[in-house]
């Protein structure tokens, strides 16, 4: 790159283009915020530029390219300085030796591997095709999980909440709402109530509380519903087969929390083995709908009814039950969109769908922790949205709703728990995803740019950025395991590959010292980055590739297609 860059614009206007004096159109306080705004713009990216073109003259910029490349994309890189050695237990001998400063950035770029999809989109979407392969494990084999698993009895159940009040929909008969009108798709009034003020909006928020006590209370009752159906006791039932599920939390517009399960039935070890005669996709959508109806779950501040109250009274609003929509469909059936077949790939791209989306995607509310209430004004929301947020933030004043920290909770609408959770012998891991994909691109780029050894493997190991790998080193919604590549300061596959020497991991010990020093890319490092972003070849669909690839293949263009619909 010249050190000398032609800007899109010119710094100054000639002296013959300018419009004279005596004929300049006056200007209103807008117009001239906004020329003042764009002005500031352009002279701050022109300052910019203006350092990369340092950079390039002094031939750093190359270095700092590839390095930002390696973040895929990340909106929100977690900036770590320290040093990792690795030296033989035996001999003493120093195998490896990395140190954050001699990076082009001067420190390690981590990639902060959230899984919102309004947070950071690239990490977002390795998540979301990590899921896929998780689900799509557990339902026809692969990733460690034998394929005959596909003849197993499974179905997708779908979990309501039940109603607090009348409002705005899409009726699937008539199509047309209770209020007279017929709603399209990005209607707004979706969800909301068709009377505010007669919506039980303290019900809703204690609700999306306790949902996670539901769901855990279901499965309880699932196994017993089961065992009660096949003859035996709950406690006999895990000799004869395993309940293995997997489900991910979905908001609805009106902002309640529903439940989207594969539920599967194995034989006594897992997968591995072949579940009983008995065990039928029949008998499994029979427990699945008596367990949702019986399971009720009673407020922890007032456990059980007052004597003497009221039936249908305020005692009967705490115990918090699902609602009476309760879908359950065998695996391969018919009806699931139309006429199209509920095939395992179907299931995991839908399922995969939520997995990155929060309440915000749906309602239109927060992606972040409110620290004062005070806040909620600087946000364009409903004010659905914003009465269920002002009454989780008062319910927390309450003794009896102490304990469920409202407060913490209240940008998710009261929901406490986690969005995708999967039972152990389902299927795979996310770790277990992650440490395939990184020993898959170890190898790649060590045939790209082989390393070699001594003290010019150092500064090509810092130049190319092969410790971060491009993939994230930890995240922080899925599983904790990943934290310990921050500790161990590598990863499996990748034990002294920097400098060319394989070490067994038996006899290696790993020194290492990371200090936290800060979250987002420096302004000019920001803009070469949007540069890069911009210069990324696009897909067939028209898509930019969103961070690094996914070992085991991608999601196919249908998959894709049902994953994002």
């Amino acid at each position: 790159m010249p050190a000398q860059l032609q800007l899109p614009y010119s710094a100054t206007a000639p002296a013959a283009s300018r419009p004279s004096s005596a004929f300049t159109t006056p200007t209103c306080p807008a117009d001239a915020t906004a020329s003042a705004a764009g002005r500031s713009r352009l002279e701050r990216r022109a300052r910019l530029t203006a350092r990369l073109a340092k950079l390039a003259a002094t031939g750093h910029l190359a270095p700092l390219a590839r390095q930002i490349s390696g973040l895929g994309g990340c909106a929100h890189p977690i900036r770590l300085t320290g040093h990792r050695t690795h030296l033989d237990s035996a001999t003493g001998e120093i195998l490896d030796h990395f140190d954050s400063s001699r990076l082009p950035a001067g420190e390690l770029l981590v990639r902060c591997g959230n899984r919102r999809a309004t947070r950071c989109p690239a990490c977002s979407t390795v998540y979301r095709y990590d899921t896929y392969q998780l689900i799509a494990a557990g339902l026809r084999g692969g990733k460690t999980v034998p394929t005959s698993v596909a003849a197993h009895p499974r179905v997708f159940a779908t979990l309501t909440a039940p109603g607090f009040g009348p409002v705005h929909n899409q009726p699937d008969g008539t199509g047309r709402c209770h209020c007279g009108h017929t709603h399209p798709d990005n209607d707004s009034l979706l969800g909301t109530p068709l009377d505010p003020d007669r919506y039980d909006y303290a019900g809703a928020v204690l609700w999306n509380a306790h949902a996670p006590a539901l769901w855990a209370r279901f499965t309880t009752h699932l196994r017993r519903e089961i065992a009660k159906a096949a003859g035996l006791t709950q406690r006999s039932l895990r000799h004869h087969a395993t309940l293995s599920y997997a489900k991910v939390a979905e908001y609805q517009k009106r902002g309640q929390v529903h439940f989207h399960a594969v539920i599967r039935l194995d034989g006594p070890t897992g997968p591995t083995s072949t579940p009983p005669a008995w065990a039928t996709t029949q008998l499994l959508d029979h427990a699945v709908r008596a367990a949702a109806t019986r399971t009720r779950v009673p407020h922890e501040g007032q456990s059980r009814q007052p004597s003497g109250a009221p039936v249908g009274g305020r005692a009967d609003w705490l115990v918090f039950r699902f609602g009476r929509q309760i879908d359950v469909r065998p695996i391969r059936g018919t009806d699931f969109t139309g006429d199209a077949l509920v095939t395992d790939r179907h299931v995991a791209a839908y399922i995969a769908k939520y997995a990155t989306k929060g309440a915000e995607t749906t309602t239109g509310t927060l992606d972040r922790r409110l620290r004062l209430l005070a806040e909620l004004a600087q946000y364009d929301i409903t004010d659905h949205a914003r009465r269920i947020i002002h009454t989780a933030w008062h319910l927390a004043t309450r003794p009896e709703h102490a304990h469920l920290r409202l407060r913490q909770w209240a940008h998710m609408l009261g929901f406490r728990g986690h969005f995708s959770t999967r039972t152990r012998h389902y299927s795979t891991t996310l770790t277990h995803l992650r440490t395939e994909r990184t020993a898959w691109h170890t190898p790649q780029a060590d045939t790209a740019a082989p390393a070699p050894v001594g003290p010019r493997a150092e500064r090509t190991a810092a130049d190319s950025n092969l410790p971060t790998g491009g993939q994230p080193v930890t995240d922080r919604h899925a599983d904790r395991d990943d934290r310990s590549d921050l500790t161990t300061g590598h990863r499996a596959g990748h034990c002294a590959a920097t400098a060319g020497q394989r070490g067994n991991a038996d006899t290696t010990l790993v020194i290492s010292h990371w200090q936290y020093a800060g979250t987002g890319l420096l302004p000019e490092l920001a803009h070469l980055a949007n540069l890069l972003e911009a210069k990324r070849p696009a897909r067939p669909d028209g898509r930019r590739p969103d961070g690094p690839g996914h070992s085991g293949g991608q999601p196919s263009d249908a998959d894709r297609t049902g994953a994002v619909a």
